[in-house]
């Protein structure tokens, strides 16, 4: 995937979902990047990885990367079904 095409996935997602943002916990220390939720997700579904594989690349648990995945879908969905995921027009056909 392209730098900047993945850069702006991120920041559409980043702005429809606060999950991805990248916060402070309860002592202080920042959570995880938006990169390492988006890398992790795109990893599992353009290598069928399981979440158990993409951990020791993103840093990230099992069930964080499950959560990842579960967002970016319902994400993706909203964004981007008007644009990209419709049914084929007569014109495109053609």
């Amino acid at each position: 995937m392209q730098p900047h095409l993945f850069n702006k996935v991120m920041h559409d997602i980043c702005n429809y979902d606060a999950y991805f943002v990248q916060k402070c916990d309860a002592t202080g220390v920042l959570r995880l990047l938006p990169e390492q939720k988006l890398t992790a997700v795109i990893q599992m579904l353009a290598y069928g990885a399981f979440a158990d594989q993409v951990d020791e690349i993103a840093r990230m648990g099992k069930s964080t990367t499950l959560e990842a995945l579960v967002r970016f879908s319902q994400a993706i969905e909203t964004l981007y079904t008007m644009d990209y995921l419709r049914r084929p027009t007569p014109k495109d056909l053609q």
